[in-house]
């Protein structure tokens, strides 16, 4: 049977991901929280609640798993509403909790990635259109300020915008996100003032902190015709324009393409440092004129995917090394923000997660920068509109007790952690089922 050991290279930074409203618990001051308390929001009704109870301090003991389990890093962001919960006022005890999770991961030995926008907004500025709104710019500008100039002692990797295209098109298209509008003219012009937010942001965070690293988390999504026929093709043009391309073009050259909307941005120009990649699969797509809301576009899977536990995400691990070709066409180093998988049973995850790993080894050999995975996520938590249906935590949570599971995917990724790599005897331990398709004979 063959061995191997694909090591990745010095310096590699492995973490886990987590975004404030999923974790802390108790945001009731911003829109998501909003967002439950209507019916038909969330799936069965869930609300976010409690959460993993950080806010509350478990922070703690979860980041001791993390470095217990040798990761050197960790990506959390930070909550709007908490630290600016009305337009005129400033929580300074909100900025000294996060100033002292911050402490706390550079005391165990671990890099913290910070992101300053993840989906939420407070309460008063959705009630002004949010993004919709031109003058939130100035807005998210002074919040950064703020936050920057209070943690920047603390870190030096910054994400100013998890997923703006999600953002966009779960407010504005899908319905899924707060506003729950349908509207695509909205949904550029909010991507565009998005452009403008993170650029403004990135000039103030060089402005406080020369030396600090910013870029935005980009999620990736590959798509590939269903069919030969042209308008199958066409419609995965369009979709990698404006789904993944039109955001992170603009941050290099200044100029907003969405075939259907063009604008200049100057200011953005030149505005990244690394480029965040979430990566998490591949859709087919198929013209159909019957799915307006869906721009005329039906989005699945092969039948034959190997699927999640309730098919959210189809296995294709050789979609991470097309991400990794895409982002390098920027020229700047590429951090994978987010990838993982939602699994209960934890069989799935770590199939998932090794064959991912694999192939990401596989197109740095290339050379391609790479500088870092943060897996989703350290421990279960409230997944948008899907509530608690997915269960992406490589530890397990008890709702009702706030337990803690010890799932076999923690010591799986501890291994990778601890070595560096990934070697025959973890995927034979616990993914043995693809023992021969990472070392075919």
């Amino acid at each position: 049977m063959p061995k191997a050991t694909f090591y990745f290279p010095q310096g590699f930074l492995w973490g886990t991901a987590t975004a404030a409203h999923q974790v802390e618990g108790n945001n009731t001051n911003n829109n998501w929280w909003a967002w439950e308390q209507q019916e038909g929001r969330i799936i069965n009704g869930d609300k976010s609640g409690r959460a993993c109870d950080w806010w509350a301090g478990r922070w703690r003991e979860d980041f001791d798993r993390a470095q217990e389990t040798f990761q050197n890093a960790h990506r959390l962001s930070v909550e709007w509403s908490r630290i600016q919960p009305a337009p005129d006022r400033w929580d300074e005890g909100a900025l000294d909790r996060y100033r002292e999770m911050l402490i706390g991961l550079n005391e165990r030995g671990m890099t913290a990635m910070v992101t300053l926008h993840h989906f939420s907004n407070p309460i008063w500025f959705e009630e002004m259109g949010a993004w919709e709104n031109e003058t939130a710019v100035d807005y998210f500008a002074a919040f950064v300020r703020k936050t920057v100039e209070a943690l920047k002692a603390h870190c030096k990797l910054w994400v100013t915008i998890n997923e703006p295209n999600v953002y966009a098109v779960g407010g504005y298209l899908g319905g899924m996100f707060p506003p729950g509008k349908n509207d695509l003219k909205l949904a550029l012009e909010v991507l565009v003032n998005m452009v403008r937010g993170h650029a403004a942001a990135y000039k103030v965070i060089h402005d406080l902190q020369p030396e600090a690293q910013v870029g935005f988390a980009h999620n990736y999504r590959s798509f590939k015709p269903a069919t030969w026929l042209p308008l199958d093709k066409l419609a995965v043009a369009f979709f990698q324009k404006v789904y993944n391309q039109s955001f992170a073009q603009a941050l290099k050259d200044g100029r907003f393409n969405a075939v259907i909307k063009r604008v200049r941005i100057p200011e953005a120009a030149g505005t990244q440092d690394f480029l965040g990649l979430n990566y998490y699969s591949r859709d087919l797509l198929r013209f159909d004129p019957r799915k307006l809301k869906e721009l005329f576009t039906r989005r699945y899977y092969p039948k034959d995917a190997d699927l999640s536990e309730t098919g959210f995400l189809a296995n294709v691990p050789e979609g991470i090394i097309e991400s990794v070709r895409w982002g390098n066409q920027f020229g700047i180093p590429m951090i994978i923000t987010e990838n993982g998988a939602e699994d209960s049973k934890d069989t799935f995850r770590r199939r998932y997660t090794i064959e991912h790993l694999h192939q990401l080894w596989r197109v740095m050999n290339h050379n391609f920068p790479v500088r870092g995975y943060f897996h989703w996520s350290l421990v279960d938590n409230f997944e948008w509109e899907r509530g608690w249906t997915q269960r992406f935590g490589l530890w397990g949570l008890d709702l009702e007790t706030q337990a803690r599971i010890r799932r076999p995917s923690v010591d799986m990724y501890a291994e990778i952690c601890k070595t560096n790599s990934i070697s025959a005897e973890v995927v034979e331990k616990y993914a043995p089922e693809i023992y021969n398709k990472i070392f075919p004979v």
